[in-house]
C-alpha cells in the first residue's frame, strides 16, 4: 500500500508517498524562510497563499520521485493540525480534493504525531517503548510512547516553547531569521560558563518545562552591555543559551525516563538539529547505558515524510477522515486514539 502525505502547518510545505513494504520513496519540500526573513518571522497570510501555489506542484514532483502513479495511491494523509489555521485549511482542502478526486479517503494526522515518529523512519529505528523528547518552535514536550497512537504526557512547557527562546534569543543577539542556525554557529567559539543563566525548573518536581525565565535572562544579559555587545560578548551569550537550554533537557528528561524505567530516549523536532542539544541529551544515554534515536536533521524540521508514514499507521488501523475538511489550530496530543495492534 502506499499513502501520499502533505504538510502544511506553518512555513513548510511538504509532499511525501510512502509504501508499508518499501518504507519512504520520496519526499519534497518547499520552504518559506527566504520570504518570512523580510519580516522577522513567519507571516500567516504569506504563509497560505505560498502553500496553495506548492501544493499541486508539490504532489506532482513526489509522485515523479516515486515512481507512483495516482491510481496506486491508497489514501492521501495530511497535517490537520496543531498549526496556523489559514496553512493548516490549505494543505486538508488540497488532500481534501485529491483524494475525493481518486476515490480514496483522506487521513487527518496530528502534526505532532508526525514529529514523534519521524525517527521510525530511520534504520534502524527505535524499539517499543520509549520516551520520547519532542522539542520545536512551539512545543516542548516528554511523552511515554507504548505504541504508535497510545501516547502519555509526561511534561510540557508551560509558556515558551525551547524553540521560541531560541528566536527570542538569535534575534536578541542580531541573528537574522531563521534563528537556529546562526545561534548554533555563533554559539561555537563562545565561553558557556561565561553567562551564568539559569535552568529552570530543575529544581520544581516533575517534567514541565519554562523557557520565559531563560528569555528574560539573555535580555538582561544583552542590556547589561551598555556600549553596545562585543562580538565575543555575542557569542559567549549564544554558548551560554544553548548550555542552559541543553542542561534544563538533560535533567528533565532523566526524570521522566527514571520515572517510567525506560532506557530509550527518541528526540524530534526541529530544535533537535542543534549539534550541541544532540551532543548532550546523546551524552546523557550513554552516561545512563541507554540509547538516542535523533531523526535525521531535514526531518527534524516540518515534512511531507512524517505526516506521510503517520497517515500510512492511521490508515491501516481504519482511522480515516471524511469529505468534510476539519482543521484543529490547537489539538492536544494525549486526545488522539490508540491504533489497534
Amino acid at each position: 500500500m502506499r499513502i501520499i502525505g502533505i504538510e502544511s502547518s506553518c512555513d513548510e510545505t511538504g509532499v511525501a508517498v510512502y509504501d508499508d513494504s518499501l518504507g519512504l520513496l520520496s519526499h519534497a519540500l518547499h520552504t518559506q524562510i527566504a520570504m518570512h526573513a523580510e519580516y522577522g518571522g513567519v507571516v500567516p497570510e504569506l504563509a497560505s497563499r505560498d502553500h496553495i501555489r506548492r501544493v499541486v506542484p508539490l504532489i506532482r514532483l513526489a509522485l515523479e520521485q516515486a515512481h507512483t502513479a495516482p491510481s496506486e495511491l491508497c489514501a492521501v494523509a495530511y497535517t490537520a493540525g496543531p498549526g496556523l489555521i489559514g496553512a493548516l485549511l490549505t494543505g486538508a482542502m488540497g488532500a481534501a480534493a485529491y483524494a475525493h478526486a481518486l476515490g480514496i479517503p483522506p487521513v487527518p494526522v496530528h502534526h505532532m504525531e508526525g514529529h514523534l515518529l519521524a525517527p521510525m523512519l530511520e534504520d534502524p529505528h527505535p524499539e517499543l517503548p520509549f520516551v520520547a523528547l519532542l522539542i520545536s518552535g512551539g512545543h516542548t514536550m516528554l511523552i511515554k510512547v507504548e505504541k504508535p497512537g497510545s501516547y502519555v504526557v509526561l511534561g510540557q512547557s508551560v509558556d515558551d516553547a525551547a524553540g521560541e527562546a531560541f528566536d527570542k534569543t538569535a534575534k536578541l543577539l542580531g541573528i537574522p531569521y531563521p534563528g537556529g542556525p546562526g545561534l548554533e554557529k555563533l554559539a561555537r567559539d563562545g565561553d558557556p560558563k561565561a553567562c551564568a543563566f539559569p535552568r529552570p525548573m530543575i529544581k520544581n518536581p516533575g517534567c514541565d518545562f519554562s523557557f520565559a525565565g531563560l528569555k528574560t535572562a539573555v535580555l538582561n544579559a544583552v542590556m547589561g552591555h551598555k556600549g553596545g555587545l562585543s562580538e565575543q560578548a555575542r557569542r559567549d551569550i549564544a554558548a551560554g543559551f544553548t548550555a542552559a537550554v541543553a542542561d534544563t533537557l538533560c535533567v528533565k528528561c532523566a526524570r521522566a525516563l527514571k520515572e517510567t524505567g525506560l532506557s530509550t530516549l527518541v528526540v524530534a523536532g526541529g530544535v533537535s538539529a542543534n549539534n550541541d542539544i544532540r551532543g548532550a541529551l546523546s551524552d546523557l544515554m550513554e552516561r545512563r547505558h541507554g540509547r538516542a534515536f535523533f531523526a535525521r536533521r531535514e526531518f527534524c524540521t516540518d515534512n511531507g515524510a512524517m505526516i506521510a508514514y503517520a497517515g500510512m499507521q492511521r490508515f491501516k488501523a481504519g482511522q480515516i477522515g471524511t469529505s468534510a475538511v476539519k482543521v484543529f489550530p490547537r489539538w492536544d496530543l494525549s486526545t488522539l486514539k490508540p491504533l489497534q495492534d
